[in-house]
């Protein structure tokens, strides 16, 4: 999830932010997707892995590195549309799999980014991290208003790591902010998203972790589990939101 929106959000009108719903449904992206009902899979197994790397090594043509990328895949490439395949537990702390979230923090943190899937760098498996740093809320301060960082929840958050994560809604209500994506670089619109969830999962370590979250860091969780589930925030958005965040600089 990609942080500019922070600083492009206050440019919008006051209707178009912080707008709490009565508590309804948000309805699926497709026929039989949900925000929070994600599918009911076992864990892959040794050979489910395996053959997902060895697909790559195939299908991979010379001298183009394979997964996990040192960038963000953009929208269009067809891994950001896939369902993500479960993560065996006792392949967690094993080189491959760590391979892959020691790839997925060094993209996240180069590009500052809040949030990042392992999709979003080529690899179809169900973890996600999220961030934000100190440093990241102190330069943001310097262009949003501490109104707008009040109502929208914004807060230093930890390192999180969730591998096979599930969501639990803790308040149905909704609110309406702008969302940006680094698979969609350079745009944003406004996102419905519940006001609370819980989050439970394994961690780098396979060791059982659980999460509630309220506001703009749920925000961010429910962002990055779509991508688990092969959905992008122009699936759920307000269509007549959706901007080029550098609109302004083009009629310079």
């Amino acid at each position: 999830m990609n942080r500019t929106v922070v600083n492009c959000a206050v440019r919008l009108s006051k209707g178009t932010l912080g707008l709490i719903s009565k508590p309804r449904h948000i309805p699926p992206a497709g026929p039989s997707s949900s925000i929070i009902s994600l599918p009911r899979c076992s864990h892959s197994t040794n050979v489910r892995v395996r053959s997902y790397l060895q697909y790559i090594k195939r299908k991979v043509r010379p001298n183009h590195g394979a997964p996990p990328y040192d960038h963000v895949c953009q929208i269009g490439d067809p891994v950001l549309r896939s369902q993500a395949a479960a993560v065996d537990p006792e392949t967690i702390t094993g080189p491959e799999v760590q391979g892959v979230i020691g790839a997925l923090l060094r993209v996240m943190r180069k590009l500052q980014c809040v949030g990042l899937s392992a999709p979003q760098i080529g690899v179809p498996l169900r973890i996600v991290a999220l961030e934000y740093t100190e440093k990241m809320m102190t330069e943001s301060r310097a262009s949003v208003s501490p109104a707008s960082t009040e109502a929208r929840s914004i807060s230093v958050q930890p390192l999180r790591i969730f591998i096979n994560p599930s969501v639990r809604v803790l308040d149905g209500r909704t609110v309406l902010f702008q969302e940006g994506c680094e698979s969609i670089s350079g745009f944003s619109a406004a996102v419905p998203r519940y006001l609370s969830v819980e989050v439970s999962g394994l961690n780098e370590k396979a060791e059982p972790v659980k999460w509630q979250a309220v506001g703009w860091p749920a925000r961010i969780i429910q962002h990055e589990m779509d991508h688990l589930d092969g959905l992008l925030y122009v699936d759920r958005m307000d269509s007549k939101t959706f901007i080029n965040v550098e609109w302004e600089t083009h009629n310079e």
